[in-house]
């Protein structure tokens, strides 16, 4: 999906051969590998809590298990790029996470943030005020809340990244439909992307948030859930979730 959305780049950052990279939360790993074979005189680091990444990649790139909310233990002033996607409902202090990328990252570097809301919206009038899409979001976002994990860094990325030291941060905004409605053939494509992770990856990113920070039953989860799958079927409500990248560099020697 993100190929598709950046027109088949893996990053907008405009690096240009770097010698070490690092990939917070890199999850499958997919990214740092292909990172890894466009950057062969890179070192490309994947980091993750769990290890589900394929043992067979390319020599430049290497992947470890730690958790990146704790302090970092890599040196000050390395990295060229570091790579944050998707880490929403992950961190529970994005000030001191993006101080710490600050401080591992070279002058000169930069830090690329790619987050979405999760509160799908319309522009056309077609998501009513009483849909169950407004619901879903407002109870993820609660969660969030609750859990000390924020779902709205995809708003609030600039802010805190010039808080950092960051600095001309640049944005770029992206759509994702929540099925195939668009007219569009490349937004229909993204939006049935959408809608086949959603529909089969829903309960594997909501049901332990639901029952265990929102102390909510399996069978009210499962009925919650069913409601989503149901609206994602619904192609006359032309919603879509917000989204952007966010791109900024350390420039601490300027």
């Amino acid at each position: 999906m993100y190929l598709l959305t950046l027109n088949n780049k893996l990053h907008l950052a405009p690096i240009d051969q770097p010698h070490n990279v690092l990939d917070v939360g890199c999850g499958t790993g997919m990214w740092a590998i292909d990172m890894a074979d466009q950057y062969p005189s890179a070192v490309v680091l994947g980091v993750d809590l769990s290890p589900i990444q394929p043992a067979f990649v390319p020599p430049n790139c290497h992947f470890e298990v730690d958790d990146l909310t704790l302090e970092w233990t890599f040196q000050e002033d390395f990295f060229e790029f570091i790579h944050v996607r998707e880490m929403f409902g992950s961190i529970p202090d994005w000030d001191e996470f993006f101080d710490q990328c600050f401080r591992c990252t070279k002058s000169g570097g930069w830090i690329e943030v790619v987050e979405h809301a999760v509160t799908p919206i319309s522009r056309d009038g077609t998501q009513a005020e009483d849909h169950f899409y407004h619901e879903w979001g407002r109870t993820v976002v609660e969660m969030g809340q609750k859990n000390g994990k924020s779902f709205t860094i995809w708003e609030e990325a600039k802010e805190r990244l010039e808080k950092a030291g960051y600095v001309d941060v640049h944005e770029v905004h992206y759509d994702w439909p929540m099925n195939g409605w668009s007219n569009d053939p490349k937004m229909r494509d993204i939006g049935r992307w959408n809608q086949l992770r959603l529909h089969s990856g829903i309960e594997g990113f909501m049901l332990r948030l639901l029952t265990s920070v929102g102390d909510w039953s399996y069978e009210k989860a499962q009925c919650f859930m069913a409601d989503m799958r149901k609206a994602l079927r619904d192609y006359s409500v032309h919603a879509y979730l917000p989204g952007q990248v966010s791109i900024s560099f350390n420039s601490i020697d300027s």
